[in-house]
């Protein structure tokens, strides 16, 4: 008995560095899908700015092809001053023109002001994006160290998964299979009992169970818990005589 509780301590102990493996390796994902999304926001807004500036040089060849179309308006209008032959028509063709000059003039003031905006705007850009070069640099560096340590643990976990299937080969059938149903459930599957007290759930097992396991040196399953128990002594190396 002491054997074939000895063969599924050692199967429970390959599951159980699994299970750490793969716990560990759990959170890179999630840490790389946090990355990705911190590079994805920081894209996005630089092309936010980006897009800023192409709407300020919309706003900015329109009101400069208004200042021109309404230039060339003016000179129209000055040339046809001297064709007018009554008072009234110079008048208000002269008014017009002062109207115009002063649009004119109004755009200019605003053209200023938008150079001034879109030379700032493309100064934002420029600055979003050295700093997003900086941080998409850190932040692939991250991903690649992450991705190799994935990469790192899925190749432990293929290796153990060879390891296990070797060491489950010498579990007695019966007693494999009870231990596979409980394992699917609960991890570890298998528990020893000490001075009474099943060391999954803390709870003591009935005084008889106990005596059994200790004298069979053998395995049943805690009434509380469900496990595979063992007492302790079953797995200590025998005094030498």
């Amino acid at each position: 008995m002491r054997e074939k509780l000895k063969a599924l301590a050692e199967l429970q102990k390959v599951d159980l560095e699994v299970a750490s493996l793969q716990k560990a390796a759990d959170v890179h994902p999630r840490q790389l899908a946090e990355l990705e999304r911190e590079l994805g926001a920081a894209r996005s807004a630089i092309e936010a700015e980006r897009t800023r500036v192409a709407d300020i040089e919309r706003q900015k060849s329109t009101l400069e092809q208004n200042i021109t179309d309404e230039k060339d308006k003016v000179k129209k209008w000055e040339a046809r001053l001297a064709e007018q032959r009554s008072t009234r028509e110079y008048s208000a063709l002269a008014r017009e023109i002062d109207i115009a000059k002063k649009a004119n003039q109004t755009m200019a003031e605003e053209l200023v002001e938008i150079t001034k905006t879109l030379g700032a705007a493309r100064e934002a850009v420029k600055g979003k994006e050295t700093e997003f070069a900086s941080r998409q640099e850190q932040l692939s560096a991250r991903m690649t160290e992450l991705k190799g340590k994935l990469s790192q643990a899925e190749g432990q976990v293929k290796t153990l998964e060879g390891k296990r299937a070797s060491v489950a080969g010498g579990v007695d059938a019966t007693l494999l299979r009870r231990y596979e149903a409980i394992r699917k459930k609960k991890l570890p599957a298998m528990v020893g009992v000490v001075a009474g007290t099943c060391q999954g759930c803390n709870m003591n097992v009935p005084p008889q169970l106990y005596n059994n396991l200790r004298v069979s040196l053998g395995t049943d399953v805690c009434p509380s818990c469900h496990r595979i128990i063992y007492a302790v002594e079953a797995l200590e190396t025998p005094a030498a005589k």
